[in-house]
Formats: structure tokens, sequence, C-alpha cells
């Protein structure tokens, strides 16, 4: 029998009028913005009314490094959130909205898979409620408004050589990347160069993600650091005077989006940011919502645990004064196979010395997310591949190192093939355990933070930086940024910045390219290694596939 696509699966989901799936969490119709009848957005108003509400429990689902083979976790949150409402927990899902570039590029577009994904597919992976228009408009305004006040007289004394304010586009383009703008003569500006960066990697991303409300939002917006002067003093964005048109354009963006599971459950899909250059994390509103709605709430972080659920814990969870109950991690048995030195090709056949060779690497992201006070229970996403001599030996693994890893079978059942694991998540969040703290205080130095990161998460023996690259870190602090988190983009692929090197590497030194202050969104971004913040199309890019068929129906979008 063929296996259906998830876009099969997703065109066939019977879902529910959007005033349903709001009345299911006490929302009224008058307090939904509709976009159609399966999406919308939720009143600032019906949000502020929850502030006396309690919180329910807050649960991570989070990753080994991703492999090729794949590792499911958007699949497993989804999964999750609808196993929790089938043993009866009034349980709200959360996750990130997906970018367009690379929907067009290499990865395709999903919100989840097989059984366990969030409807309407389609749209999700589009245009959606154009949030990720309006973010874009809002940035692009605030560098048009930088270019237009160096040319009418440079007021503010702005040193064109140190405008730190790229562009955005939501597309893969890396022709992009470096550009000159202002050519053409004395009526189009002052040449200088500059780039486009995607637009889940723009700091207002970022801040959207990160405000608590329209008045946070336009506060963090006036916090943008865009320029130098010649004296080398930062200029803000309020310095410009953009941070009033900016919220205006964000206004709508700011409202949570509220969708459906296959099997009908809420789900709040918003924001997106970049889980390398940024914190990879759905939106603090978004979050903040579900738990004055939900007894559980169920989210995601970008990219393996060093990253995502390092960056959810230290930058999220810090700012947002969130504790999570408990923690997910997902593995495939075709992961560990990986990870173990088996090719792609080979990960269909029976290899037990390689599941185990291989499980090192879920065994670092276990004792790291243990590091946080957090429990911590491990999702073997089931492959038809996988046997039950390689399933038992991540089990028995996965116990050595005291925690519990159960079979989930989500993706093929839907919420029946994942009660054990909501079960168990039930378990650990409702026996008070958790002891969430994040890894370091605020008032420590910004290198010792890059530092401590490096070293009790990457297991690095050292962190190499030149002395231009520690200066201006001491700058930082002088000028009062010295309480801000660190936000480290390094390759998702291992624990190192080497992407090949996979497993639980020890002894190896991280180096630290470059460093920016993302003072609006309340972080500092430490590149390590090569990073993109413009991805370019692979040589045959998904878009090639991609069409409208004889129904009107989209195809080839996964």
């Amino acid at each position: 029998m063929a296996v259906k696509t998830d876009i099969e699966i997703a065109r066939e989901a019977k879902k529910r009028p959007i005033q349903e799936i709001g009345a299911r969490l006490g929302i009224e119709a008058e307090h939904l913005l509709p976009y159609g009848h399966d999406k919308a957005k939720v009143s600032q108003e019906f949000i502020k009314s929850l502030s006396g509400r309690p919180d329910g429990k807050l649960v991570l689902v989070t990753a080994i490094n991703p492999t090729p083979a794949g590792e499911g976790k958007t699949t497993t949150t989804v999964g999750l959130g609808d196993g929790l409402n089938r043993i009866g927990k009034k349980a709200v899902i959360c996750i990130r909205e997906a970018s367009l570039g690379p929907n067009f590029g290499m990865k395709g577009g999903a919100a989840g898979g097989g059984y366990a994904q969030v409807v309407p597919m389609e749209e999700m992976n589009l245009h959606f409620t154009g949030d990720f228009h309006a973010i874009t408009s809002a940035h692009n305004l605030l560098s048009a408004m930088i270019d237009n006040h160096i040319y009418w007289g440079n007021q503010l004394d702005i040193d064109a050589r140190r405008v730190v304010w790229r562009r955005v586009m939501d597309m893969n383009d890396r022709a992009l990347r470096d550009i000159v703008v202002n050519l053409g003569g004395v009526a189009n500006g002052f040449p200088r160069q500059t780039g486009f960066d995607i637009t889940v990697a723009s700091e207002v991303m970022a801040i959207l993600c990160l405000s608590n409300d329209l008045d946070d939002l336009q506060k963090r917006l006036g916090d943008i650091v865009v320029a130098y002067t010649r004296s080398k003093a930062p200029v803000y964005a309020r310095d410009l005077k953009a941070d009033g048109a900016m919220t205006v354009l964000l206004k709508d963006a700011m409202q949570p989006n509220l969708v459906q599971t296959l099997e009908n459950n809420p789900a709040f899909v918003h924001g997106g940011p970049f889980a390398n250059i940024a914190h990879g994390c759905n939106s603090v509103i978004a979050t903040k919502t579900a738990l004055k709605l939900g007894e559980y709430v169920v989210t995601e972080a970008g990219f393996g645990a060093d990253l995502g659920a390092e960056k959810f814990f230290d930058i999220k969870c810090r700012k947002a004064g969130l504790k999570p109950s408990a923690a997910v991690i997902v593995a495939t048995v075709r992961a560990m196979k990986m990870n173990g030195g088996v090719a792609k090709a080979d990960l269909g056949a029976e290899n037990v010395e390689a599941v185990q060779k291989g499980c090192p690497n879920l065994g670092r992201h276990i004792a790291n997310v243990k590091s946080f006070g957090v429990p911590v229970v491990v999702a073997i996403n089931h492959f038809y591949s996988d046997t039950d001599a390689e399933i038992a030996a991540v089990k028995a693994y996965v116990a050595e190192q005291g925690a519990e890893a159960i079979l989930c079978k989500h993706w093929a059942q839907g919420s029946a093939g994942i009660e054990d694991l909501a079960r168990k998540v039930v378990q650990l969040a409702e026996s008070g355990v958790s002891e969430f703290a994040p890894l370091y205080p605020d008032d420590m130095g910004l290198f010792q933070k890059v530092e401590t990161i490096a070293k009790r998460i990457y297991h690095a023996d050292a962190v190499i930086a030149d002395k231009s690259i520690r200066d201006q870190l001491k700058a930082w602090e002088a000028a009062g940024y010295g309480h801000l988190p660190i936000c480290m983009a390094k390759t998702q692929y291992s624990f190192t910045t080497d992407p090949n090197v996979r497993g639980a590497p020890t002894g190896h030194t991280v180096p630290v390219r470059e460093v920016r202050l993302s003072a609006g969104a309340g972080f500092i971004v430490v590149i390590c290694g090569e990073i993109m913040t413009m991805p370019g199309l692979p040589k045959v890019p998904s878009a090639e596939v991609i069409r409208l068929n004889e129904a009107g129906h989209v195809e080839g979008l996964f």
C-alpha cells in the first residue's frame, strides 16, 4: 500500500471552524480575528484579560543534533499535544511559523508529519496570516529611514561606513548577501556596502517573539542599534523616530495565530526566529497565552538541544519568567546509526552495534538538559525500518543515563501511538521535581557566559577569540549591556563548530568569528564558524516541483 504524503493527509483533514477551536479554550468569537474559516488571530484585549489566571505546565520538546536521517521534533511536538488531549488533559501546542525561503529551497514545507500535523498546511507554509511580510516591511522601513536620514543632511552624524542594519526578505537569494546601495548619482544618495538577510534572521523577528505586548514591542524596537556615529556613539531606531511606525506595521502580527491539529486540538503558530542567529522559539505572547488557557502547553525549540534547548532556557525562559516542568528529547534509531558511522543509504539494514556507538550524542543531550534542573524523557520517533533489537539498544542506553526512552508511533497512528509518552510527561510534570534554573547568572561577564556555554553544553576545552572581540564585549559591558544573555550562532549538526563531527566530542575548541549586539531583542549574538544569515537555493530547489494541479491544489509542498 502506498504511503500518503504529508500534504495528502493534511488535505483530507476534517477541520472544525476556528470559532469552535477557540471556544474549547474559552475564547469567544468576538475575540477571534478570522483569516478564512480555519485560522484566526487572538485579540490583544482578550490576552490582557487573562493576566490573573494561573499558568498550566510547560513542556519543551527538543532533539539530538539533526542528521539527514531526520528526527521529527515538530511531528513529536504535535503528536504529544494530541496525545495529552487523548488522555484527558487540556493541552495546547505552540510552534513556529515556516519561512518561505526554505520551503522553496531544500526543506520543503510541513508543520509536523504523517498523522501528527497542524493544518491548514498549505497556508501555513505560504503566506499564512502575513506575519512575516509585516516583519519584512517593518525591518525595511527602518532601513529606508536610515538612508533617508543620511540623504537629508545626516543630523545624527551617522557614519555611513558603520551602518549595521541590513535589509531582509523572506526568500533564499545568495545574490543579495553583499550588495552596494545608493548607486546612480547625487539624487539617489551616498553609495555604501550592505546586504540582505532572510527575514527570520531579522532582529525585528526576535523582538516580536520576545515582547510581552505592544508597549514592550515599541520599546524594544526603539532600542535597536542601527548604526554608529563618526565618534562611534550608537544610533538607535528611536533616534530616527522609526519605532512608532514599525509598531503600527506589526500591530496585527503581534497577535498569536490559532489553528488546529488533524485531531482538532488547538495550536498556536506564531513567530519564527532563526535557530542559529537568534533564539529559535515561537513567541512569548503565544506561549504565555496558551499557559493561561490550557493545563499543558507543548512547545519546541529549533535544532538540537545544544542550540534550541539552551536558548529556550537561557534566553526565552529567563526573559519571560517561564518555568518548564518537563522536557522531551526526540531521537530516532536511524539517527543513532548515522551518528555511529552508517551511511544514509545503509540505514535500512539492522545494525545494533552502530546504534550503540551513536547513542553518546543522545546521552550528552540528556545530561545537558538535566543540568538545567528539568526532568527528561526520550521519545524514540518510530520508523518502519526500526528493529526490536535496535529499539531495545536505545532504551537500554537511556536507562543507563537515568532516564526512560519511550517508543512513539504518532506519525503513523496519531495520538493513539503516543499515549505512553503523554502519560510519562504528565508523571514528570506533576511530580514537582523540576528545579529549573538558567545555566549562568545575569551578572556574569559576557565572555565568561560564552565560555560557560562552550564548556558545559558543548564540552569544549576553550573558546578562542581575538582581542578585538574581547574588547568589544568589554565595551558593551561598560555601556550597560553586560546583563544580556548570550545567543550562540554555530552549526546545528555538531557539538563542535565543524558540522562533520558527530557523536559526543570532547577536547575541541570554539572559535568566535564575530559578535553582534541585538539590543532590542536583548541578547548578544556570538558567531562561531560559518553561519549564513541569507541562505542560497540548492542546485535543484523545491520550487521546481511546486505547482497547482488541475484541481487547483498545491503540489510539491511536501
